[in-house]
This record gives structure tokens, sequence and C-alpha cells, in this order.
């Protein structure tokens, strides 16, 4: 299966966001306020939201598509440069309307100190071009990635669905939000715990949350439901069966953008014809190594199949 990850043709569709990060030395107290003074040292710039996952599509292998909205400034030019030199194709819009998000992380002795978020919703202009191109791009790809952090620029998101599905695409969903219903009849929803919480409710026993997960995979029309559990592992609800995949032992350095990477890895494979259980077991061991590095990190082909 693993030579067939560069035949995989993905298009990730989302809320596409700068990650900035600022690396310092702490050495003193401000004497303005009670807060560490970070000496920055070194500068750092990696895609992030929808644009992490293609990032990790493309670092095992996958010919990677990306359809989003940046502003037109300087952030925006630096995500096209990062898409341009990761080898992912990208068809983002410009929307002079709005700046692109950026979220800006001060590290101090390998710490988070603060994290600073820039952020706009793109204009309804933009979005109606975003659906209609994503209509024509639909032949080129084989999966369908759509990575939603709220931000505004999938707003279209049923309708999106519902042409991918029409044209016979593999639909997968990174939920976000209070109401799953606009993402009914995609392939596979991609919940973590406290996303499906936050619909579902809360649960005592894994009987209870079965029957949960369950009965949202039904009434959303879902081929399947994998629900990310952190600590946990992760679990895969389909018709009439389940499959839970203990987490990676390893030491856990950032779990930031692990989402990203469990979802792109899982598209890659499912892009080749694996099963869901080969899908998930991969996406799980990918998830295991890539919050064993900092930030918005990926995981090679090389790192995924090490004997």
């Amino acid at each position: 299966m693993t030579t067939n990850l560069d035949k995989v043709r993905i298009l990730v569709v989302g809320d596409v966001m700068l990650d900035r990060y600022w690396f310092g030395d702490v050495s003193r107290i401000s004497p303005e306020a009670p807060v560490p003074v970070v000496r920055i040292a070194r500068r750092e710039a990696r895609l992030g939201g929808a644009a992490n996952v293609a990032r990790n599509a493309a670092a095992l292998g996958a010919q990677a598509g990306l359809l989003g909205i940046v502003g037109a400034d300087e952030a925006g030019d630096e995500v096209q440069q990062l898409l341009e030199g990761g080898g992912i194709r990208s068809y983002l819009k410009r929307d002079a309307a709005i700046s692109t998000i950026i979220k800006l992380r001060v590290i101090g002795r390998q710490q988070q100190m603060v994290r600073i978020d820039f952020e706009e919703a793109p204009t309804d202009t933009v979005l109606r071009d975003k659906l209609e191109q994503f209509k024509t791009l639909l032949p080129d790809y084989d999966v369908i990635v759509l990575s939603d952090y709220a931000k505004g620029s999938l707003v279209a998101v049923a309708d999106m669905i519902a042409a991918a599905r029409a044209a016979g695409k593999v639909v997968m969903v990174d939920p976000k939000g209070d109401d799953f219903t606009r993402y009914a009849g995609a392939t596979v929803l991609t919940p973590n715990k406290s996303e499906f919480k936050l619909i579902a409710g809360s649960w005592n026993t894994e009987e209870q949350l079965t029957a949960k997960a369950q009965a949202m995979r039904k009434e959303l029309k879902l081929d399947a439901l994998l629900l990310t559990r952190s600590e946990e592992g992760m679990t895969l609800y389909t018709d009439g069966a389940q499959f839970h995949m203990p987490a990676q032992a390893r030491e856990v350095f950032d779990v930031s953008g692990a989402g990203d990477t469990v979802i792109a890895t899982m598209a890659c494979m499912l892009g080749t014809g694996a099963g869901w259980q080969e899908a998930v077991e991969t996406a799980n061991r990918a998830g295991g190594i890539v919050v064993g590095k900092l930030g918005t990190a990926t995981v090679t082909r090389e790192e995924l199949f090490a004997s």
C-alpha cells in the first residue's frame, strides 16, 4: 500500500492559517508587570489549520491540493511560498477585505509562554467563488478533506459534501462547533472527545459511548465516525461494528496539529484503497509520532512505515 501513496490525490478545503513561532530565552521578570521577558532569538513560520493537513498529506508523498482563503497581505504571500516549498498545489483565494489568519506562539525554554491570534471571517463574494472552484476541482481528486476550524471559510460545507459525494469521492470532515448536521452525508467524521461531548453529551461507560456514537453516525448518514480520544487512543464506529486503537505509548511533547496529522494520514490510506482498520491503525501511529515533535509538525513515510 505504501508504494501507492504518490498516486493518491487529496484536496484539502478549509480554514487556512499561518503558524508563527518566536523562540527565545527567558532570564528575567519584567519590571513593568510580573511576567517573564522573552528575548527572541529565532523565528519560524509553518502552515497551520487546513494548510497543515495538506502539508501532512504531501509529507507522506500524496499529491495534495489546498483550497482556502487568505488575505492579500504579507502573511498570505508567506503561506503561498510555504505551499510551493512543500509541493502542495495551491488554489488560494486572496480576500483583500481581510487579513490572513495568524497564530503567533512565543516560546521560551521550550515552553509556550503566550499565543496571539489574528483572525477575520472571509467575505461572501470570495466564499461564493470558492464553492464554484471546489466543484470544478472535484474531478481531479480522489479524497476530499474538509478541515473546519470555525473561522468562516466552510459556510458552504453542506453543498461541498453533497457535490463531492455525488461525484463519488471519499469525503472526510474534521468538524467544529455545536451543530454537526451540516456535515450530514460525509463518508467519515473525525471529532475529538470534547467536540463529540459538546454534541452528544457525556457518558459513563463504553456502552453508553458506543450507543451515542452509533446514533450520531446513523443520524448524519455517515459511513464511519472516528472519535479521537487523546491519551485513550481512538475508536472507529462503522455500521454494526467498532474498532478501538489504544494511544501509542511515547513522550508527549506537543499535541498541536496532531488531529491534522491523523486525518491526513487516514485520507492517504483510504486513497490507496486500504480498509478502515488499516487506515485507522496507520493514522494512530502517525499521531503518536507527531506529538513527540514541537509545534505543527509532520510525519514522513520513512518514520511511519519504519519496521
